[in-house]
Protein backbone atom coordinates (compact mmCIF):
# COMPACT_ATOMS: atom_id res chain seq x y z
CA UNK A 1 0.00 0.00 0.00
CA UNK A 2 1.43 3.37 -1.02
CA UNK A 3 1.23 6.68 0.77
CA UNK A 4 -1.25 7.79 -1.89
CA UNK A 5 -3.52 4.86 -1.02
CA UNK A 6 -3.35 5.69 2.70
CA UNK A 7 -4.17 9.34 2.03
CA UNK A 8 -7.09 8.37 -0.24
CA UNK A 9 -8.51 5.91 2.28
CA UNK A 10 -8.28 8.39 5.15
CA UNK A 11 -9.93 11.03 2.99
CA UNK A 12 -12.86 8.73 2.24
CA UNK A 13 -13.16 7.30 5.76
CA UNK A 14 -13.17 10.73 7.41
CA UNK A 15 -15.26 12.33 4.64
CA UNK A 16 -12.71 15.08 4.04
CA UNK A 17 -12.73 17.46 1.09
CA UNK A 18 -9.60 18.92 -0.48
CA UNK A 19 -10.14 22.18 1.40
CA UNK A 20 -10.32 20.26 4.68
CA UNK A 21 -7.00 18.54 3.99
CA UNK A 22 -5.37 21.87 3.06
CA UNK A 23 -6.58 23.32 6.39
CA UNK A 24 -5.35 20.27 8.31
CA UNK A 25 -1.90 20.59 6.73
CA UNK A 26 -1.88 24.30 7.57
CA UNK A 27 -2.22 23.39 11.27
CA UNK A 28 1.34 22.05 11.14
CA UNK A 29 2.61 24.90 8.91
CA UNK A 30 2.66 22.75 5.77
CA UNK A 31 1.43 24.82 2.84
CA UNK A 32 -0.14 23.14 -0.19
CA UNK A 33 -2.83 24.20 -2.65
CA UNK A 34 -5.93 22.18 -3.51
CA UNK A 35 -4.61 21.85 -7.07
CA UNK A 36 -1.32 20.35 -5.88
CA UNK A 37 -3.24 18.07 -3.54
CA UNK A 38 -5.51 16.73 -6.29
CA UNK A 39 -2.47 15.21 -8.03
CA UNK A 40 -2.15 12.70 -5.16
CA UNK A 41 -5.69 11.41 -5.71
CA UNK A 42 -5.31 10.67 -9.42
CA UNK A 43 -4.67 7.25 -10.94
CA UNK A 44 -1.02 6.28 -11.41
CA UNK A 45 -1.27 6.33 -15.22
CA UNK A 46 -2.67 9.89 -15.28
CA UNK A 47 -0.17 12.48 -16.62
CA UNK A 48 -0.69 14.77 -13.59
CA UNK A 49 -0.28 11.97 -11.00
CA UNK A 50 2.17 12.76 -8.24
CA UNK A 51 3.52 10.37 -5.62
CA UNK A 52 2.78 11.29 -2.01
CA UNK A 53 6.00 11.47 -0.03
CA UNK A 54 6.60 10.47 3.55
CA UNK A 55 6.89 14.09 4.67
CA UNK A 56 3.45 15.05 3.36
CA UNK A 57 1.77 11.99 4.88
CA UNK A 58 3.55 12.53 8.23
CA UNK A 59 2.49 16.19 8.32
CA UNK A 60 -1.08 15.24 7.38
CA UNK A 61 -1.26 12.71 10.22
CA UNK A 62 0.19 15.19 12.72
CA UNK A 63 -2.26 17.84 11.54
CA UNK A 64 -5.11 15.34 11.75
CA UNK A 65 -4.31 14.71 15.40
CA UNK A 66 -4.48 18.44 16.11
CA UNK A 67 -7.67 18.74 14.04
CA UNK A 68 -9.43 15.92 15.91
CA UNK A 69 -8.06 16.37 19.45
CA UNK A 70 -7.16 20.03 19.53
CA UNK A 71 -3.74 21.51 20.25
CA UNK A 72 -1.71 19.95 23.01
CA UNK A 73 -1.88 21.95 26.20
CA UNK A 74 1.36 22.72 27.94
CA UNK A 75 1.17 22.03 31.67
CA UNK A 76 2.02 25.00 33.92
CA UNK A 77 5.45 24.84 35.48
CA UNK A 78 4.89 24.22 39.16
CA UNK A 79 7.18 23.35 42.00
CA UNK A 80 6.91 19.65 41.30
CA UNK A 81 8.03 20.11 37.71
CA UNK A 82 11.04 22.29 38.38
CA UNK A 83 14.41 20.57 38.16
CA UNK A 84 15.53 19.07 41.44
CA UNK A 85 19.01 19.36 42.82
CA UNK A 86 20.65 16.05 43.46
CA UNK A 87 23.07 15.94 46.35
CA UNK A 88 25.68 13.23 46.27
CA UNK A 89 27.58 12.49 49.47
CA UNK A 90 30.73 10.53 49.77
CA UNK A 91 30.51 7.44 51.90
CA UNK A 92 32.95 7.30 54.78
CA UNK A 93 35.03 4.28 54.62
Amino acid sequence: MTNNDILKKLRVALQLRDEDIVKILALVDFKITATELSAFFRKEDHPNYKECGDQLLRNFLNGLIIHLRGPMEKPPVGESEQPRKIIIRKAKG
